[in-house]
């Protein structure tokens, strides 16, 4: 039993080892429509805990890629909302359960919401501050972490996903809220990560 649970070290050691491309740029992990997995999840913002686990098992760690930035989701927040999406409440209860292992660890979080560029700058960076909050909230009363362990800030329209380019047109059109939902999102990520 002890090789097996050796061999999953070495594995999580190789993993820890080999960061995609987009990890390297420090790139958030858009989390989409999927309910992601607690283990990715806790190995994405605490990469460093596989480490401590190679080393107390008697192994050296060579190094372990950086925090994982999540993005949740691309398609979670309607326009002008900072109300969370049933499917959004469901991947925030897998960060709170990560989280719930985590107190009294010291380690924090930091939440950030964006907005798209469809309504005004100030208008955008209120939103965004109020998603985060409402993130925050959620990660709280979910029970996952304490409220001074999660930092929050709004970055409005200031960081968008979509390129320049990429939305066509001015006026509030269907095709055009579609192509600036990826704009709509939160980011959640370890304190200090980047």
């Amino acid at each position: 039993m002890k090789s097996i649970d050796n061999l999953r070290l070495m594995a999580a050691c190789a993993v820890l080892a080999v960061g995609s491309s987009a990890m390297a740029q420090n790139a958030a992990v858009d989390v989409g429509s999927q309910v992601p997995d607690a283990a990715a999840v806790r190995d994405g913002l605490f990469p460093e805990d596989a480490c401590k686990e190679l080393e107390q098992s008697g192994f050296k760690c060579m190094g372990f890629k950086p925090a994982i930035r999540y993005s949740l989701p691309a398609s979670s927040f309607r326009i002008g909302s900072a109300e969370l999406p049933e499917l959004l409440k469901k991947q925030l209860d897998v960060f709170a359960d990560v989280l719930k292992g985590k107190k009294g660890t010291g380690r924090q979080v930091r939440v950030v919401g964006h907005a798209d560029a469809s309504g005004t700058p100030e208008g955008n960076q209120a939103l965004s501050v109020r998603r985060a909050e409402a993130v925050k909230a959620y990660l709280v009363s979910s029970g996952g972490f304490s409220a001074d362990k999660i930092s929050t800030a709004g970055l409005g329209e200031g960081s968008p996903t979509t390129q320049p380019g990429d939305c066509k047109g001015t006026q509030a059109t269907q095709a055009l809220r579609a192509c600036l939902q990826p704009d709509r999102r939160v980011d959640v990520e370890l304190k200090g990560s980047r």
